[in-house]
């Protein structure tokens, strides 16, 4: 075990620095000391290997792993239960997303059952109330009152849509691929009509939102068309496949030159982080599988993109013309 954790600390190591030296500093020892630890003819003790596990920034978990090929370890971050914490896991979102954004040749594969969030990051309505429905899932209290989107709307901290816009801003300086079928756009509706038939929502509001993901929507398009998102000139590419063939379920690949890790939901906002190489390798063939049999709507033909679009603004209005309906029929 010591052979591979010693390896896995190789990999973590800087280029510029040597192994050893790195050892004998961390450790407070002996160049020779630590040359013996490395090639494994002193044993680390257990305080070592924490402090070496602390300084590469590796966990002591992932030792689980080695040698048992059904055993791997996953993180989950902590849920965002209230609008602190919200605002927290927004903020260490846009961390690890600005990291990627330096690394050359990083890019992330979303298989999208719902709308990416950075697509509903902005100063829209519909981002206010893509956060409302979170804490509503998420936290008790707000589960239990009866406060209206309209309410809480004006209670929004603005550090808390400060944070939201700019995770979704950072977006456009990586390479995103994106698989989408024609019921990405229908969880952002059904949780558009559950609320306005509790009466959480007002028509007018609910309408204004569904406006907004018509809005989401054309930006889509136009970006899938251009291949970027920001501007034309934009060096990081925007591949929107259609797939018709497997069920998306949100999860997030992060490909960079060096390694690969993968994200697979496991509540509203909460995901399994999941780092173990081999794993990683088999979602990242199935995710390409899947890619390979879905088209690329940017040269697929301009009647399928125009079709599929099309698709998605019909079901927005289908849920419009239903809250409409619904608004008269409370009258009858």
């Amino acid at each position: 075990m010591q052979e591979q954790f010693i390896t896995l600390l190789k990999s973590k190591t800087s280029d510029s620095t040597s192994f050893v030296e790195e050892i004998a500093s961390v450790l407070d020892i002996g160049y020779d000391a630590a040359y013996r630890r490395i090639n494994l003819k002193t044993n680390l003790s257990l305080e070592e290997g924490v402090i070496l596990a602390r300084h590469f920034k590796v966990s002591l978990n992932k030792l689980f792993e080695i040698g048992n090929q059904n055993t791997i370890v996953v993180e989950l971050p902590p849920e965002p239960k209230n609008e602190v914490a919200l605002e927290h896991w927004l903020k260490v979102s846009l961390q690890n997303v600005q990291v990627l954004s330096k690394l050359k040749g990083a890019e992330i594969f979303y298989s999208a059952k719902d709308i990416p969030l950075f697509h509903t990051l902005n100063d829209s309505l519909l981002t206010r109330y893509k956060m409302y429905v979170w804490l509503k899932d998420l936290n008790i209290d707000m589960a239990k009152s009866q406060i209206s989107f309209d309410e809480w709307m004006k209670t929004i901290p603005n550090s808390l849509l400060e944070s939201a816009f700019a995770l979704g801003s950072i977006y456009k300086n990586i390479s995103i691929t994106e698989l989408w079928n024609d019921n990405t756009v229908t969880g952002t509706l059904q949780q558009i009509l559950y609320y306005f038939e509790a009466g959480l929502v007002s028509k007018d509001v609910a309408l204004k939102i569904c406006d907004d993901v018509h809005e989401v929507i054309n930006d889509t398009e136009k970006q899938t068309i251009e291949q970027s998102i920001g501007t034309p000139n934009n060096k990081k590419f925007f591949h929107l496949y259609k797939c018709d063939l497997h069920m998306l379920n949100n999860t997030i690949m992060v490909r960079t030159p060096h390694q690969k890790v993968f994200y697979s939901p496991f509540t509203v906002l909460s995901y399994f982080k999941i780092e173990h190489q081999d794993t990683c390798e088999m979602m990242n063939d199935f995710l390409n599988k899947q890619m390979s049999n879905s088209k690329l709507l940017a040269t697929s033909g301009e009647r399928d993109r125009t079709l599929f679009f099309k698709m998605i603004h019909q079901k927005i209005s289908i849920a419009k013309e239903r809250i409409n309906l619904d608004y008269k029929m409370a009258f009858l």
